[in-house]
This record gives C-alpha cells, sequence and structure tokens, in this order.
C-alpha cells in the first residue's frame, strides 16, 4: 500500500494554477528528488503532503506519519546557519518517519558537512521526497526524479544524471520533430504558391493558340477548367497545412561575447598576489603565513569548512591587505547575499543597464538565460522573490562595468535551471572569477583552480574539484570532531527513544557511555 496517494489534485493561488495531478504516489523506500523552477510549487506541493494546506480540489491519502524538513529553519540562539540546518536534520531522522519530506537540507552546510547529510540520507529506512539544488546530492541520494513544470508531475526513473540525459534526448527527439514539420510545411507552402501561380497564368489569354488545340479543347473554355482544377488542389493543399501537427522548436540559449574593459592588461597575468598572507582575529587564528595567486581570466574556487575564514579572505581582497598585491587594472565586482546593489523601485533591465558596459541586446540574452523573457524585464524587483533578486543581482554583475567577480554563494536560493544557466554565462566571462560555493557540481563545473582554507593554511590546487578529492581519497582519511558529535547525536537520541519504551541495563550502560564520549569531545 503507498504510504501517500495523490489523486485529481489542484491547487491555486489567486488566478494562477499551481498542480493539476491526475494521480501520484509515494512508495515505502522511495528516494524521490523534486525539481522545478524557483515558484512552481515545490514548498506548496511539500505543505499539501504534509497537510499544513488544503487542496482546492482531489485527495491526498496518507498512510504513514509524515516529517517536515522546512527550508526556513528557526534560529537556535548563536549557533550559525549551517549548526542549525544539522540540529534540524538530526532531529527529524531521530523521529525515524517513514516518510521524510526534506527542503533544500543542504543549504548553508560546507561539503564536509553535506558528505554527512548524503550518509544519513542513504542509511534512512523510511522514504523521502527531496528538494535541492545541489545535484551531485540528487545523485548520491535519489533514484526517481519528480519533475515539477507546467502545473504537472513527470516521473522518471534514476537519479539527477538519468533525468538529464533522458531531457535530452527528448529534446533532440524535439529538435527531430521540429525539422520533419518545418520541412513538411515549406514543402506544402512552397507547392500551394506555385499550383496559384499556375491557376492565375491557366486564365490569362494566350497570345497564340494553335488552330488544332482550339478546334479539339476550345481556347478560354479549356484554361477555366484548368484553372479550377488547380485552385482546388491549392485548397487541399491548405488543408493538409492545416492539419499538419505543430511542433514548437525546443528552446535554446543564445551564445554570448562579452568584452571587458582592460582585459588586454591582465589577461594571463597575476592580479592578485599574497605573500605571507594571514588572517584571525585576536582570539582566534583562521589561516597563518600563506602564498597564493591568481591570473586574468582565472577561476577560482575559494573553500573551505564553515567558520574557517572564506569572508575574511574576501574582504581583505576588497578593503586592501599589505601581504595582498591587486593589480590596479582590476575592476571588482561583488556579490553579497544581501543583494544591496539593486534598487527596488527599478525594473529588471533599468538596474542592469544603470552600471552596464554591454548593450541591451546583450543584457536581454543574459535575462533570458536566466529566466526572464518578453515583459518580465520589466518587472519592478521589488515584486520579484528571493531567489529571482539573486538571478538580477548576478545579471547585473556579468553585463557591468567590471573584469574580475567575487561571488559568496551566489547559488543559494537558485533553482537547478537557473544555477545551470549561471555555469553557461561564467564559463562565457572571459574575466577572473573568485568565487565561494559548497555546490560541488557547480564548483566541478566552474571552477579550474582552487584556493583551499584548511588547517588553518591557504593552499593552492591546480585543477577540478574531482581532481581535488581523488587526490584526497589517497591520504588516510581523519573523521571531523564534527562529524563524530553528529553521529554519536544520532545514536544517543536512538539508545534513548529505546529506553523510553522498556528499560534495560544494556541500554542503560550504552546510553551513559555514549554520553561520556560526547563529553569528551566536546571538551
Amino acid at each position: 500500500m503507498p504510504l501517500v496517494s495523490l489523486k485529481k489534485l489542484k491547487k491555486s493561488y489567486g488566478d494562477r494554477l499551481l498542480f493539476d495531478i491526475e494521480k501520484l504516489q509515494i512508495e515505502d523506500s522511495d528516494r524521490i528528488g523534486l525539481v522545478g523552477t524557483n515558484g512552481s510549487g515545490k514548498t506548496t506541493l511539500f505543505r499539501l503532503i504534509k497537510g499544513l494546506e488544503e487542496p482546492d480540489e482531489g485527495v491526498i491519502e496518507r498512510q504513514t506519519t509524515v516529517e517536515l524538513l522546512p527550508q526556513l529553519k528557526d534560529a537556535i540562539g548563536p549557533k550559525s546557519g549551517g549548526e542549525v540546518t544539522a540540529d534540524y536534520i538530526v532531529q527529524a531522522l531521530n523521529k525515524r518517519p517513514k516518510l521524510l519530506l526534506a527542503d533544500e537540507p543542504t543549504t548553508h552546510l560546507d561539503i564536509r558537512h553535506i558528505d554527512w547529510v548524503e550518509k544519513s540520507f542513504k542509511q534512512f529506512n523510511g522514504a523521502f521526497l527531496v528538494v535541492s539544488h545541489d545535484r551531485t546530492f540528487l545523485d548520491q541520494v535519489c533514484t526517481t526524479i519528480w519533475e515539477l513544470d507546467g502545473e504537472t508531475v513527470t516521473v522518471y526513473p534514476g537519479n539527477y544524471t538519468a533525468y538529464k540525459r533522458e531531457k535530452e534526448h527528448q529534446n533532440q527527439h524535439q529538435q527531430t520533430e521540429y525539422e520533419k514539420y518545418t520541412n513538411k510545411l515549406r514543402q506544402l507552402t512552397q507547392a500551394k504558391e506555385r499550383k496559384a501561380r499556375q491557376a492565375v497564368n491557366a486564365t490569362k489569354r494566350k497570345a497564340k493558340v494553335g488552330d488544332s488545340e482550339y478546334n479539339l479543347k476550345g481556347s478560354a473554355p479549356y484554361f477555366q477548367k484548368k484553372s479550377k482544377k488547380l485552385q482546388q488542389v491549392q485548397k487541399a493543399m491548405d488543408s493538409r497545412i492545416e492539419q499538419l501537427e505543430k511542433v514548437d522548436k525546443p528552446k535554446e540559449q543564445e551564445g554570448i561575447t562579452i568584452e571587458l574593459p582592460d582585459m588586454e592588461k591582465i589577461a594571463r597575468r597575476f592580479v592578485i598576489r599574497a605573500k605571507d598572507s594571514s588572517g584571525g582575529f585576536p582570539e582566534k587564528t583562521l589561516w597563518t603565513k600563506s602564498t597564493f595567486s591568481l591570473k586574468g581570466g582565472e577561476k577560482v574556487a575559494l573553500m573551505g569548512a564553515n567558520g574557517s575564514g572564506k569572508t575574511t579572505l574576501i574582504h581583505k581582497l576588497l578593503n586592501g591587505d599589505d601581504a595582498i598585491q591587486v593589480s590596479p587594472a582590476l575592476k571588482i565586482g561583488y556579490f553579497s547575499q544581501d543583494l544591496s546593489t539593486l534598487e527596488a523601485s527599478e525594473s529588471i533591465l533599468e538596474n542592469i543597464k544603470l552600471d552596464a558596459v554591454q548593450s541591451e541586446t546583450l543584457i536581454r540574452i543574459i535575462l533570458a538565460q536566466l529566466q526572464f523573457r518578453g515583459d518580465d524585464v520589466y518587472k519592478p524587483v521589488s515584486v520579484l522573490s528571493g531567489g529571482e533578486r539573486v538571478k538580477v543581482a548576478l545579471a547585473k554583475l556579468i553585463a557591468g562595468d567590471y573584469n574580475m567577480l567575487i561571488l559568496d554563494e551566489p547559488t543559494n536560493f537558485l533553482d537547478i535551471q537557473a544555477v545551470e544557466a549561471l555555469e553557461g554565462l561564467l564559463a562565457g566571462y572571459p574575466g577572473s572569477i573568485l568565487f565561494v560555493s559548497h555546490d560541488r557540481s557547480f564548483v566541478n563545473r566552474t571552477a579550474t583552480k582552487l584556493w583551499v582554507i584548511e588547517d588553518q593554511n591557504i593552499q593552492e590546487f591546480e585543477g577540478t574539484l574531482d581532481i581535488w578529492e581523488k587526490a584526497r581519497q589517497k591520504q588516510p582519511s581523519v573523521c571531523s570532531t564534527e562529524e563524530e558529535l553528529m553521529r554519536l547525536e544520532n545514536k544517543t537520541a536512538e539508545v534513548l527513544g529505546s529506553l523510553s519504551l522498556a528499560f534495560s541495563e544494556e541500554k542503560d550502560r550504552e546510553f551513559k557511555d555514549l554520553l561520556q564520549k560526547k563529553k569528551e569531545l566536546q571538551e
């Protein structure tokens, strides 16, 4: 019996229909990733399944308890966003629900803790439905993908990579069918036009008609009859054109060529050099004397655990530091989560044109790739969602008077389609890029060099994240204190749950041992 069944489900907000789902089921042990653009209704679908909202039409049958891990999590004292997320995940998993709804469970987590979440989801005994913009995470934990698009949900077997492969196959098939359709339409249209010309010519008076032809048929009646037949053929072709099943052209991204100021002065030359750079506070050392560099046109990912000093290093680059030399030819554009570069009362297009050095045509192409098409560009920023504002801020930087971008977590709050579009835009960006991101797929597709803050040191690595991780796997693995604490937290809650049902001396001893180990680690 399915854990949850959705039947003839409809849900609207105002005059906008979010869902029109005929039938969906979640079975025991399902591992489902839910994907869709920002605003498509993923969070609303979660709330409906949980029972926090009611559908306009249809029924939702629940045969089990449902636990919801929300995207927006309440702050817990002085804890960081990553610590709050980890606490929520531990609490949700320890309840051992048969069905877990997880809305962006990796938000604010660094890569090490995302690995821990992956392991936890793989070991989870129940079913789960998860929303995440982390494609690597979806590949690791999901065996089915639900795509929410066009008011319905389409089910794809396999992980995210399998889903993308099938979408590409569908796109290629649609392109083939579109070409067949346009070729047939062109043939019929040309044939129709040819018959139309023949019909007109057939009614014209002939300058010379031979006696035999005139005597046998009669000139005017013959050609009038011929014209009528041609017109009938023309109408038949009109009917065939109308009966052709129209095939839409697949959506394609237009290529872009971006020209940046002073690139000839910085291309492939050192634009940032740090020698014996150190960072920290009186009470804490973030990194000791380190040497690293960046050349014009390089794309570098700045990586490290939460609290390791990534933001501190960015502030040193922006505000100046004696140990870091920055080329005077650099024009740095900075993306931060506060989105302070946007004017809420202005339209999307006006916001970007304000500091742009690119043409309006190129600006519109950039916006179209980020899913702002047609009249969308005239919307005021004030009416946009958080994810949409992030896209506008990024477009503003890409089109702006800069030759280097520093991006602090640019993929937060973006849907997967927008992240993939951003990857394409940054791939075609000729300037330097330094960015912070915990999205492993994004790092792999964008960065060709890493700055890694680890063990109070900044290490340079020439290569992608995949190559770096393979190199690390050859070294002895060391379990972090945080990871071990999370494991102990899970186990402690599990033993405590057993004790609450039935006391046993063995479980009691195990519980005390776990508490002692936690205390030792915390100290």
